[in-house]
């Protein structure tokens, strides 16, 4: 975790994890509430047969992100369902730490959506991601 996040949320994230695809793929929050979130992970081990990441991967990535922003942004014993997802990937990444910033675009009582930008290690824009994610009362 990062200084860059309230301790509750730090606990929160470390309670809750990131899920079973997530740790597989080295994912890492950064930075994290309800309006901006930082993640990463590393390119090895995300690739495609052409040596480049996946454009899956960088998906996966902002999934990850901008649901857990949208779960902070719900509030107390709510959470966030992701019903759309969008992403145009403009570069491609071999090697290097993948860095996702995913920053709140509209936040309702019962929709969130963020935009998430993804870079390489020189601040190239490699995908533009937009999820939306319906906020409903925990069960």
């Amino acid at each position: 975790m990062s200084s860059e996040m309230s301790p509750e949320i730090a606990a929160w994230v470390e309670k809750r994890g990131l899920g079973a695809l997530a740790d597989k793929m080295g994912i890492k929050i950064l930075a994290l509430d309800g309006t901006l979130g930082v993640a990463t992970m590393p390119a090895e081990g995300n690739t495609q047969p052409l040596g480049i990441v996946h454009g899956g991967a960088y998906v996966v990535l902002a999934e990850t992100l901008g649901s857990m922003c949208a779960t902070i942004a719900a509030g107390p014993n709510r959470h966030a369902v992701g019903i759309e997802i969008n992403a145009s990937h403009t570069k491609s990444a071999r090697e290097g730490v993948i860095r996702a910033t995913a920053k709140a675009v509209s936040i309702g009582k019962n929709l969130a959506t963020h935009e998430v930008v993804v870079e390489d290690d020189q601040g190239n824009r490699l995908s533009t991601v937009r999820i939306t994610n319906f906020l409903r009362d925990n069960r």
